[in-house]
């Protein structure tokens, strides 16, 4: 099953993908777009641009195709889209939009990880948190367009990752 964990920045992603890597060993554990090109060279802006968020979105398109059948991704192209379409508008994101629907048949299981409210994890001034917003109330808004499989989140650590297993649990069963 490919599962992709979804969501806005500094919501959780991350600490939710490895926790469910350690729980699922067999998985492969795919890093955000960002951290790998980060980690091949690439030098992002310190403001985020299209430019910066179109390069992560392509390279989540490729990596969506994975030719493996167990695999957790840390974001998935549709999150990348919604950063797109939020900095850049309709117009920016609209050449992407196919791409994306495409890459989006190759997932099983979206995981949203939404904001929540309380905010768990808070997001200081200089971390964007206008874009966070927008990005996390469009994900919310695109889950539905697309015909997969998902689950909202919410909790701890702990109750996030018992929420995905048991969902996962339930679709090997089906």
């Amino acid at each position: 099953m490919k599962i992709a964990i979804t969501g806005a920045h500094l919501v959780g992603k991350t600490t939710l993908a490895e926790k469910l890597h350690e729980s699922l060993r067999d998985y492969i554990h795919m890093p955000e777009p960002y951290l790998e090109l980060e980690e091949k060279g690439y030098l992002f802006s310190e403001m985020p641009t299209v430019e910066d968020f179109s390069i992560q979105l392509d390279h989540a398109i490729e990596n969506s195709s994975i030719d493996e059948p167990d695999v957790i991704f840390d974001r998935c192209p549709l999150d990348l889209l919604a950063y797109v379409y939020v900095i850049g508008g309709s117009e920016a994101s609209k050449n992407f939009y196919m791409k994306v629907r495409e890459a989006m048949t190759e997932i099983d299981l979206f995981v949203l990880v939404p904001i929540e409210n309380p905010d768990l994890i808070g997001c200081p001034e200089n971390e964007f948190p206008d874009l966070r917003k927008k990005v996390n109330d469009l994900l919310e808004e695109w889950m539905e367009d697309f015909d997969v499989e998902t689950i909202t989140v919410t909790g701890t650590l702990a109750e996030r990752e018992n929420q995905v297993l048991r969902r996962f649990l339930e679709l090997e069963g089906e």
